[in-house]
């Protein structure tokens, strides 16, 4: 026995999405043995945008029963039967969480009738209801009403259940250990077959083609399914959305993480909310003002010429600037690090030589602040590679930083030596140094394999 279910609801997201209308039809696989239909109150308000969809407006549910009231009608109804839908995972996980709401189990097997029509009835070019009834020829009344649409569902059903192949594919999609249930109604299971279980990034897209989520995984199958998996409300709502999944092998979850960051940057997905913001960046930098005293300052990294070191929040860029001021006893009025007072606070500490007071000449301060700015470039490294496995048994991956800035990762083959960098210029797939970036190679550096191509080849 099956019941093919429709519902209305007031849009809002699965957990707060209350339902307006229900309706159900009992199939015995031949014909309709049972139907109930009923508007439900919803007790909140109807948006507009859903009002004008569905006809349904918060007079119209004024005097309706609550889903409470329905309740022991609905468990009723569909219980020994397997709960079918259009989209299931949509009307079953709304009903799910208003039984929920209730301290009320409910579980059924379920069947999607927009699975079932890729799989008996392939090759369309839209599995929507109405432009599925459109293309086989099943009449459609009261469009975005429950039982208009229940009903055309169950004269879909029917038409898929005298298929040569229906019984065959619903004992599959019925099978505890098949996946069909839990797959997005629009994905081709086979571009889920596809994927392997290794290293890289995988992208959702919609039926129009346009990425709406990039994730990383060391085992990309593992990972995919996992969200088909996840019942949590953006979950749901991004599978409802996703038609297809292509991937890219990374090789290492290092590179897969870098691979990951750059393309939120680049795509902003709609359901990815981490690395889309631009943090900013701070730099220290040096001028010289009317009297010839040399500053060393900080300001954000776009507001500078240019900087003799990054940091990636301001305590930090401070922190660094009041150890420069003791290692080289430099003035924090002229490292910006004490502003208010005429003479810094310092020099009665001992730590500034008194260029501040005028106790010290210009000379000697600047030739102490020079020291620092050589000291800080000859601290930074110079070429040097993060290596991992490759995407395959023959190649290497390999991250690239420069004076210690990433600048892209790439992929080699084993056979190739590589001892400086203009021999590696090819394989390099150059990026954008990031702050989320410096976050993903400062936690991969201690446990990395790092080669500096000026003590030895790569290879």
């Amino acid at each position: 026995m099956y019941t093919i279910i429709d519902i209305e609801t007031t849009g809002n997201g699965i957990k707060g999405n209350r339902i307006t209308e229900i309706a159900l039809f009992k199939h015995d696989g031949e014909q309709i043995v049972d139907e109930f239909t009923s508007l439900v109150n919803p007790q909140c308000p109807i948006p507009y945008f859903i009002t004008g969809l569905t006809g349904i407006d918060d007079q119209m549910v004024a005097r309706a029963p609550l889903f409470s009231e329905l309740a022991d009608t609905i468990l009723k109804f569909t219980q020994d039967t397997i709960f079918v839908a259009h989209s299931v995972n949509f009307d079953y996980g709304v009903i799910k969480e208003e039984f929920r709401q209730l301290g009320v189990p409910f579980v059924r097997k379920k069947l999607c009738t927009v699975r079932l029509s890729r799989k008996i009835i392939p090759g369309l070019q839209s599995y929507s209801l109405g432009k599925l009834c459109s293309a086989i020829d099943i009449p459609l009344s009261d469009r975005h009403r429950a039982r208009g649409d229940a009903h055309a569902t169950v004269l879909l059903f029917e038409k898929l259940l005298r298929s040569p192949s229906s019984e065959t594919v619903i004992q599959k999609f019925l099978n505890s250990r098949s996946q069909e249930a839990t797959l997005p109604p629009h994905l081709d299971k086979a571009e889920l077959d596809a994927i392997p279980q290794k290293p890289g990034i995988y992208y959702f897209k919609n039926r129009t083609g346009n990425i709406i989520y990039v994730g990383k995984a060391i085992n990309l199958r593992k990972r995919v399914l996992g969200h088909f998996y996840d019942k949590s409300e953006k979950e749901i709502q991004l599978c409802r959305e996703t038609a297809h999944i292509d991937f890219e092998l990374s090789g290492s979850e290092l590179v897969a993480l870098l691979m990951e960051s750059a393309e939120i940057k680049k795509h902003y997905p709609i359901y990815n909310r981490a690395q889309k913001k631009n943090i900013k960046q701070f730099g220290v930098f040096c001028y010289e003002d009317r009297k010839g005293i040399k500053h060393l300052a900080f300001n954000t990294l776009t507001s500078i010429p240019q900087a003799l070191k990054i940091f990636y929040n301001l305590t930090d860029c401070r922190t660094f600037l009041r150890s420069v001021c003791k290692t080289y006893r430099l003035c924090p009025k002229y490292c910006h690090l004490q502003l208010a007072e005429a003479n810094c606070s310092f020099y009665e500490n001992m730590y500034c030589e008194g260029i501040c007071s005028g106790t010290e000449s210009v000379e000697q301060y600047n030739r102490r602040v020079n020291q620092a700015i050589v000291d800080m470039d000859f601290d930074k490294p110079g070429i040097q590679i993060l290596r991992g496995n490759g995407r395959t048994a023959t190649e290497k991956t390999f991250v690239l930083l420069e004076e210690g800035r990433y600048s892209g990762y790439g992929f080699i083959e084993n056979t190739v030596e590589i001892n400086s960098l203009e021999d590696i210029q090819a394989y390099v797939v150059r990026q954008k140094n990031t702050v989320e970036v410096q976050r993903i190679l400062s936690s991969f550096m201690p446990k990395s394999e790092l080669v500096e191509l000026s003590v030895k080849p790569f290879s």
